[in-house]
């Protein structure tokens, strides 16, 4: 085995033969990904290896973009050439070589909105059993004929409700969404639904040819009437003659009632702003057809267990286990078991029940028993997704193949953590290898080897510091890992703020919260903490957003989400944050600019004119692949430079426009520090840990924790003193240690300013340094939802009743 090794910045070894390394090891050779500079690593395989370092340190650049980026690679050039054009290639990576590298999967945090179709029992691929079961061991209506499994499914034909068409929700159409104001008359507008401009006044002339009279008040019009007008399905036509236009000549004109202009909008509109306008004028809500399943009457009426498809699926995944175990002979039934049809207790029946018992256990022992089959996927947090991901590899039996997971312990409570390490053990017994980014150093720590890469972000970074079992850590001094890998001290002490006044929160009812009462401290930084599926997000971004407005003390409510800044390539880090407004004016005041006659307008990639017109500005083409979801490609014509030559024409201290959107955050803070718009967003950028982000980086290509932060910069560089509540969940996720300390700052910084802040979080550190804390639980789902301490952090650490007690008393050194 090749000892440890602290790599040097510019001495590299010469690239290592081509076959494959008997030894046990991964050899990289010269990996230039990225802000890789030269990277020469060997890194064992069969093993738990971490990759650490501070954000942008350039770990992900060798984990996921050059490591799997190769071994995808390699399978793709295996593939036949007409299957190959049907996957979604990556580029290759940028290194001399890399030997003894097997197959890999990875295992990243999706980013962008998943369907509202896609939900947890389709992501695992338990539905698919689940729909099985039904079909083959159900208990159905007598009389009725066994139905096939695609039945069971709200996404199929056969299976989806007629009327809401599988979405479990229906659009209705009544008289208060369509008229607003019923004392208008109809020439006056008073059907809201209909469309504006020459459209409704089309309708109206059409209305009154029919008969209606169109001037007098909608109220006081007949019943009959007015339904007729609402919901008909008829569409006369008739002949209408323009009175205020003499030149116009009589045409013929059809009837749309507001429910079928409305309906019609909705299906078959292009529009999504036609749509959501339609959206306005309909009351939403469960499907009364199906109750809310998106499933058939005939699937419905087919139970087991006592529980028709719809009612299995919602129950917690660790309940679904207890009704699953006697069916998989695990347990003996109850005495209401023991009566079940043949059906339930056949062969088919227990083989299914087995299969499906054992993959949701090792949902379970990953923290997610709260979670039902039917919680739709854009509901889950990216730490959740991850972990469904990983439970479903784990049960699918490959081996000698090397997974690469991006910051799985994300949202997990440090409660969970040991149930993680055990799923990562069982993986490495299964014959594989595990390669984790991350930054929760009890992961970390149990890691066989770490791979640690900086010393800082971006072209501060890019180095492997070391390569070596964990304890080795301890003698690199270029590292920002090894205080936080072994602490040498306890967290410096922090003297709890004095509340200015209490939100009180009374019999709260929202998902698992049952009649919750709470006293929130203003004025000073709460920590909200909890296993996953406690209720925190329930209660900071449900609860506490909606009663804080009305609070005389709260002059606003801001919520910090971790939801995109925008889902195209057009939406990045320097117009979210307004920047690019100041570096657009600072072009076209450039001398060039100004000969040419050129405005900021100019330096805009989003209008005509200096933009790349086949990318349109965005610097990047959506690629359309068969059968697959489609991708964004480099622009062929600009290479993602988002603008066209004669624009790049124009200099500013040397850089293009284009090189200004290139540059990290740090490199921008002395290229425009004499620009003091975007020197203020900068250095607010800079103080929540992300110096690292290029400028013009497309909002896709951002994490959730990316995005929350830069929204938080954002609030940052113009917040207003005092009296505002700023909600955030979960912002230390994808955080290095050292950043976390980095955004703590900042939201001590905030708090003294005279505001309230809420951070829903699981990192200790975060929590020990709060004023307040809010525990949440005792478990997920059903079984949390209450507050199970409340106080300073020394008083929730001395709790007997708080999961969280015992690492909140390791964060504080109690």
């Amino acid at each position: 085995m090749p000892a440890p090794h602290h790599q040097p910045a510019d001495n590299r070894t010469a690239p290592a033969a081509s076959a494959p390394n008997p030894d046990g090891f991964i050899r990289v050779r010269g990996a230039r990904e990225h802000n890789l500079r030269d990277v020469d690593v060997d890194i064992p395989r069969d093993r738990i290896v971490a990759f650490t370092g501070i954000s942008g340190s350039g770990k992900s650049s060798l984990a996921f973009g050059t490591v799997f980026a190769e071994a995808q690679r390699r399978f793709l050039e295996s593939v036949a050439p007409y299957a190959r054009r049907l996957i979604a290639q990556g580029s290759t990576p940028h290194v001399d070589s890399i030997t003894g590298l097997p197959p890999a999967v990875a295992l990243q945090q999706r980013r962008g909105a998943p369907s509202t179709r896609s939900t947890v029992g389709t992501l695992t691929t338990l539905s698919n059993s689940v729909r099985m079961l039904y079909s083959r061991a159900g208990t159905y209506p007598e009389g009725a004929t066994q139905l096939y499994s695609d039945s069971f499914s709200p996404n199929t034909v056969a299976g989806a409700c007629p009327r809401c068409h599988g979405l479990g929700t229906a659009h209705e159409v009544t008289e208060a969404s369509a008229v607003h104001d019923p004392s208008l008359s109809i020439r006056e507008g008073a059907i809201t639904a209909w469309p504006g401009a020459w459209q409704g006044k089309n309708l109206r002339d059409v209305t009154a040819v029919l008969g209606y009279d169109i001037d007098r008040p909608w109220k006081d019009l007949p019943r009959a009437d007015r339904d007729w007008l609402l919901f008909t399905e008829e569409q006369p036509v008739v002949e209408v003659h323009p009175k205020r236009d003499r030149v116009a000549k009589p045409y013929k004109g059809r009837f749309w009632s507001a429910r079928q202009y409305t309906l019609h909008t909705l299906a078959d509109s292009q529009s999504e702003t036609q749509r959501n306008k339609a959206l306005r004028f309909v009351e939403s809500g469960p499907c009364q057809l199906c109750g809310g399943s998106g499933l058939t009457r005939a699937a419905l009426a087919v139970t087991f267990g006592g529980l028709s498809i719809a009612e299995f699926n919602a129950l917690p995944l660790s309940d679904l286990a207890e009704v699953l175990r006697p069916v998989a002979g695990l347990t003996d039934p109850t005495p209401a078991q023991s009566t079940v049809t043949s059906g339930e207790r056949s062969e088919v029946a227990k083989s299914i029940a087995s299969d499906l018992q054992g993959r949701i256990e090792v949902l379970i022992d990953l923290g997610l028993g709260y979670l039902g089959l039917d919680r739709a996927t854009p509901t889950l947090s990216a730490g959740e997704t991850q972990r469904l991901r990983i439970a479903t590899q784990l049960r699918s039996g490959l081996f000698g193949v090397v997974y690469v997971l991006d910051e799985p312990s994300a949202g997990l409570h440090p409660a969970d953590t040991e149930s993680l390490v055990r799923v990562l053990d069982d993986l490495r017994a299964g014959g594989n290898s595990v390669f984790v980014v991350e930054h929760d150093m009890d992961i970390v720590r149990r890691a066989d080897w770490i791979v640690d890469v900086g010393p800082g972000a971006g072209s501060g970074g890019g180095r492997v510091l070391y390569s070596g079992p964990p304890e080795g850590l301890a003698e690199v001094e270029d590292s920002v890992t090894r205080r936080y890998l072994h602490p040498g001290g306890e967290q410096p002490a922090h003297g709890p703020r004095e509340p200015v006044g209490t939100l009180e929160i009374r019999d709260a009812t929202l998902h698992n919260l049952d009649h919750l009462d709470l006293d929130l401290p203003l004025g000073v930084l709460t920590a909200v903490t909890g296993v996953s599926g406690s209720g925190k997000s329930s209660l900071v971004g449900g609860v506490l957003a909606s009663s804080a407005s009305t609070h005389p003390l709260i002059t606003r409510v801001v919520e910090v989400d971790q939801k995109p800044i925008g889902r195209t390539p057009r939406s990045n880090l320097a117009t979210y944050t307004g920047m690019f407004d100041a570096v657009r004016h600072a072009f076209a005041a450039t001398e060039d600019a100004k000969q040419r006659g050129w405005t900021a307008g100019r330096f805009s990639f989003n209008v005509e004119g200096g933009r790349c017109e086949v990318c349109q500005g965005e610097g990047s083409v959506s690629v359309e692949l068969l059968f697959l979801p489609g991708s964004w490609a480099p622009c062929p014509e600009c290479h993602g430079a988002r603008y066209n030559a004669e624009t790049l024409e124009v200099r500013r201290k040397g850089s293009t426009i284009a090189d200004v959107l290139g540059m990290t955050v740090d490199e921008a803070a002395d290229a425009l520090a004499d620009l003091s718009a975007a020197a203020r967003a900068l250095t607010a950028l800079r103080s929540v840990g992300l110096g690292y982000l290029r400028l013009g980086q497309p909002a896709p290509e951002l994490s959730g924790g990316e995005a929350q932060r830069i929204k938080l910069a954002t609030e940052l560089q113009r917040a207003r003193s005092g009296h505002t509540l700023y909600l955030l969940d979960e912002p230390s996720t994808g955080l290095h240690p050292a950043d976390v300390e980095l955004l703590t700052a900042q939201l001590q910084q905030l708090t003294d300013a005279g505001n309230t802040v809420v951070v829903v979080e699981h990192v200790m550190s975060v929590v020990a340094q709060a004023d307040h804390v809010v525990d949440m639980g005792p478990a997920g789902g059903g079984d949390g939802g209450r507050v199970v301490a409340a106080g300073t952090p020394a008083q929730v650490a001395a709790s007997p009743h708080s999961r969280t007690a015992h690492f909140l008393r390791s964060a504080i050194g109690s």
